[in-house]
């Protein structure tokens, strides 16, 4: 059984847990609040629960720390992204305890990153950072989270519909600088990621064969693969590999830099410049990933080959990239016309053939 005592005029309480007590200031001169809390406690006790005061004592800052210790110990590709996520949550969140990380609280949150103009994505990115700080801290042995909070998350209406036409992509491979050409052309071929690309070596490829590989944990989704060369890629890959053997710089990158001494790294100037001089208006490297999904899918290569090919694991982000334009959606009703009109003519010839026997058999 508990007790409440007094220390000067603030009533204090006294329950047991496993047989060691604890003592708790109820920070109240009134009985009738300690009353209350110490029925709580006992509560908590009685349904196997840590008493609210251990929560208490976690920080916002503890959990965040947990948050990005789970990312290095899994060796999360994404970790500086949950560094800055977990940079703009500290802002707000730093120094508060558990139990007042709480709705409210968090759609203050998400008000003030709206006033700084964060996108509604990143935003959302937060917000996931932060649901799982949470689950991880009501996961531990004890627990540090009694109970994670209703997170609400933004609509988000920012998602990217870049991709090239093909007169578009060849314009800007002229453009580009000579060291660029293969690492474009193969992007536009597969939808590889920009990183993929960059850190693609030689030993990953099997020249003779025409044959490419990633191997599992060199992708961001963990996830082998396995892509074979067309005549263009088996040129383009047989003339990098001319210019490592007269270059001597034997680096073991496939697409290597502008002095062919290591991977290529930020290129954004010579990209600007090139789409400008291609007269194609900006884009996004990442355009080339949405133009490789619609190509394939267009030239009627099946979807989960595809899907094995750009890297997409889920349908949802594939069915997102697999972009439908005013082509599409004319060719698309020029082939349903053409299917209705079949079936009118099918009809048609049916009829005529019909009444064609009736008046066979009417003269017999």
């Amino acid at each position: 059984m508990g007790s409440i005592y007094k220390r000067g005029n603030t009533h204090w309480i006294q329950y047991y847990r496993h047989g060691k007590p604890h003592r708790e200031s109820t920070k109240s001169k009134k009985e009738a609040d300690a009353k209350r809390l110490l029925k709580k406690r006992e509560g908590e006790i009685s349904e196997g629960k840590l008493p609210g005061i251990y929560f208490d004592r976690v920080r916002f800052d503890e959990l965040a720390e947990d948050f990005l210790r789970d990312y290095r110990i899994n060796q999360r590709k994404s970790l500086a992204r949950a560094k800055r996520s977990a940079g703009h949550l500290k802002r707000y969140f730093e120094g508060y305890s558990v139990p007042n990380i709480n709705s409210p609280k968090i759609e203050a949150y998400i008000e003030s990153r709206l006033k700084e103009d964060a996108a509604n994505a990143t935003i959302n990115r937060e917000l996931s950072a932060l649901k799982r700080m949470l689950n991880l801290g009501a996961r531990q042995t004890p627990p540090k989270v009694d109970r994670v909070p209703y997170i609400p998350m933004l609509k988000e209406s920012n998602v990217r519909k870049g991709f090239f036409e093909h007169a578009e992509f060849v314009a800007l491979r002229d453009a580009l600088p000579d060291y660029l050409k293969g690492f474009v052309t193969f992007a536009y071929k597969t939808g590889w990621r920009v990183s993929e690309i960059t850190d693609l070596e030689w030993n990953q490829v099997d020249l003779d064969n025409g044959i490419v590989r990633l191997d599992p944990g060199e992708t961001k989704n963990d996830d082998g693969r396995t892509v074979y060369l067309d005549d263009e890629l088996q040129g383009a890959f047989n003339h990098q590999w001319e210019l490592r053997k007269e270059s001597r710089k034997l680096t073991p990158y496939v697409f290597p830099n502008r002095y062919g001494t290591g991977y290529i790294g930020d290129f954004r100037h010579s990209w600007n410049v090139a789409c400008k001089d291609a007269k194609i208006g900006k884009r996004l490297f990442h355009d080339f990933r949405r133009t490789a999904v619609r190509n394939m899918v267009r030239s009627g290569i099946p979807e989960s080959v595809a899907m094995k090919i750009s890297g997409h694991k889920t349908r949802s982000v594939f069915d997102r990239y697999n972009i439908v334009n005013d082509a599409d959606l004319r060719l698309a009703a020029q082939r349903q016309e053409h299917y209705l009109q079949t079936q009118i003519d099918t009809i048609s010839s049916t009829v005529h053939d019909f009444g064609t026997k009736k008046e066979v058999n009417q003269n017999g």
